[in-house]
């Protein structure tokens, strides 16, 4: 992995150069829409779906090469995502609905249209517990409540047109770890409009 890692960086910067300090359009407020899968993890099993979200940000400079800058991001699976699994005395229902999500993107600039990123921060889902009494010994039960945790990610953005309003697309990775020891992990594409 080290290897590849190695080998894929060399070869951006043999492809690209070192970027210089010429005019960028990784300035300022952004805004984007997200598509792509979700896995959302509960109980040992997972669940797949299509996702969408949108996030909002603002990136600043540091010299003529590292973009950093805030940003905050809401993401829902399609029709949500439920996992059930059997356990003694009935059925474990673990279903998530929306994510929000605040975090700290930093990269670095291969050219002055193309940025390699990453990202870290905190996120908060909602969700619902539900078991399902297979006995009339035990009671069901259900449980409808909100939990924190944090994400990671990263990926790689690129920038289509420059001018007033630039395009950009981007594809990235997110792994979320919620505190009640479920997780999601998001593979998803971004079209986005930069405001200079």
């Amino acid at each position: 992995m080290r290897k590849l890692i190695v080998m894929v960086g060399t070869a951006l910067s043999l492809i690209s150069g070192v970027a210089s300090a010429q005019e960028t359009s990784f300035r300022g407020l952004r805004v984007e829409g997200n598509i792509g899968g979700d896995r959302y993890q509960s109980e040992g099993i997972h669940n797949d779906r299509l996702g969408y979200g949108g996030t909002i940000g603002f990136d600043g400079m540091i010299g003529d090469r590292i973009v950093i800058g805030p940003e905050a991001s809401f993401w829902r699976a399609n029709k949500w995502t439920e996992n059930c699994s059997g356990v003694p005395g009935g059925s474990l229902c673990d279903k998530s609905f929306d994510e929000w999500g605040a975090a700290v993107r930093a990269g670095v600039l291969v050219n002055p249209n193309l940025l390699v990123f990453g990202k870290g921060g905190y996120v908060n889902n909602e969700q619902r517990q539900r078991f399902d009494s297979a006995t009339i010994s035990v009671p069901s039960s259900y449980d409808h409540f909100r939990t924190d945790g944090y994400q990671v990610g990263g990926g790689v953005e690129y920038t289509l047109t420059g001018g007033r309003l630039p395009v950009y697309v981007n594809a990235q990775y997110v792994f979320s770890k919620y505190d009640d020891n479920t997780s999601r992990q998001r593979v998803m594409m971004g079209l986005g409009f930069r405001f200079k």
